[in-house]
């Protein structure tokens, strides 16, 4: 008997996680059009595959519809990776997009920043991840020896970024035990979180093609560093052109891009519990963790919610194509697409409100008085998921980005893996985050 080749058709939801089905490969062109079969309450199920309460119950039927441009196929015996998988949108069985699809969210904002400015996103996500079965010994911090323990996985998975199209930048030792840092190209539009939700797949299939296990968890010990996601991003005009720089502009930036920042700080404490969705995601995000812990713009300051982030003289880029700054408040415990839906809409709010650009801070904001940071515009970020979720679900203007199906949906999920949580310890609730990611 011959096996066949399945193509596995996915979509990533509001845990983060990346669930489908498979299929024949000899039949994809013909799933292009029609699909396979979903079922509305499969978005209900926790990063700990516990179905929280759900609307829908057990009616409804939706159709998951592959992206041919987002296919993956890399079959190599050298490599071990036995890997064909497809990310497409939720529709309905009439063909319209599915108000909790998360990548049909993405389209929505950016369809709404094209309308509102003229302007696209140029984005990229970096990861952190430790390796689970690693033993990595003291001292192994950026080193030349922490990279040498894993340089056949590096190469092994810089090979497969590349037959995929992620453009591979660079992977390197990370501070943490075990960890490691990998980055790559930018891309415009939703292409941008297909690529970090393929590169996670892609991270997860090589390291077990060496026999080992990775997470992706926002924090696997309390007493250590967590996993952030840093996502780099910049505008460009309807003719490609760089539109983030401006030499005269405070801090080096243009008009619309200054407003995009102030709006992503102003609405940030309420759309953090879509940025940084887990419990462990506030510990990790506290002062002095090299995370974000304020709604401050910073420059090059790698504990500012949004970072400027520095230009190069050396750089065979010129400065308008090199200037990007970069969101801190994330982590892989979310789905890429409702991140950058998030930060697109609060960053239209601020374009379409006007705003001024934020001033940028130099100092430890946590040693400032509450009354001083209110004066200076800015606050402290929720402190835990419960905090996070409450200001999501009653900010009206943040709700009324997503809708009220979508926002219902959300926060019955997120309670639900709360409650999954009940009674546990930091140690346990760590170690159920690092299971699940």
């Amino acid at each position: 008997m011959k096996s066949e080749d399945v193509v596995y058709a996915c979509t990533n939801d509001i845990a983060g996680r990346t669930r489908g089905k498979g299929y024949p490969a000899a039949d994809f062109d013909k799933r292009l059009k029609r699909g396979i079969g979903w079922a509305p309450t499969n978005v209900q199920i926790t990063c700990f595959d516990v179905i929280a309460e759900t609307p829908f119950g057990s009616l409804g039927d939706m159709v998951l519809i592959p992206d041919e441009a987002t296919r993956v196929s890399l079959r190599s015996e050298e490599m071990g990776l036995a890997e064909d998988f497809v990310l497409g949108d939720l529709r309905h069985t009439d063909g319209t997009a599915w108000a909790c699809c998360t990548r049909s969210i993405l389209k929505a904002a950016l369809a709404r920043l094209e309308q509102v400015a003229g302007l696209s996103l140029n984005s990229t996500f970096e990861h952190e991840f430790q390796f689970k079965t690693g033993a990595n010994p003291i001292g192994g911090a950026y080193t030349h020896s922490g990279f040498r323990a894993q340089r056949a996985f590096s190469e092994a998975l810089m090979g497969a970024m590349r037959a995929a199209d992620l453009e591979p930048d660079t992977i390197m030792k990370e501070y943490g035990p075990d960890q490691y840092e990998v980055t790559m190209g930018p891309a415009i539009g939703v292409t941008s979180a297909d690529r970090a939700v393929i590169l996670r797949e892609l991270v997860h299939a090589v390291a077990a093609s060496f026999g080992t296990a990775v997470t992706f968890t926002p924090l696997r010990d309390p007493a250590s560093v967590g996993n952030g996601v840093h996502i780099h991003m910049s505008l460009v005009d309807a003719a490609g052109a760089p539109a983030t720089y401006d030499p005269d502009g405070p801090n080096g930036l243009s008009k619309p891009a200054g407003q995009f920042i102030a709006g992503v700080l102003k609405y940030l404490d309420s759309i953090l519990a879509l940025t940084a969705p887990s419990v462990v995601s506030y510990i990790r995000l506290t002062p002095h963790r090299w995370s974000a812990a304020f709604n401050n713009l910073g420059m090059q300051d790698r504990e500012a919610s949004v970072r400027i982030c520095p230009l190069s003289a050396m750089s065979d880029i010129d400065k308008a194509r090199q200037f990007n700054f970069e969101f801190r408040a994330a982590d892989a415990s979310a789905s890429p697409y409702l991140q950058l839906a998030a930060l697109v809409h609060a960053g239209v709010q601020g374009i379409e409100e006007d705003l001024e650009v934020p001033d940028v801070t130099a100092e430890d904001l946590s040693l400032l008085a509450p009354d001083e940071l209110s004066r200076r515009g800015l606050m402290r970020l929720p402190q835990g998921l419960s905090e996070a979720l409450e200001r999501f679900v009653s900010n009206p203007t943040v709700t009324g980005w997503f809708g009220p199906q979508f926002v219902e949906v959300y926060r019955l999920h997120k309670t639900g893996e709360m409650a999954c949580l009940d009674g546990k310890s930091e140690p346990e609730v760590c170690a159920a985050y690092e299971a699940a990611y």
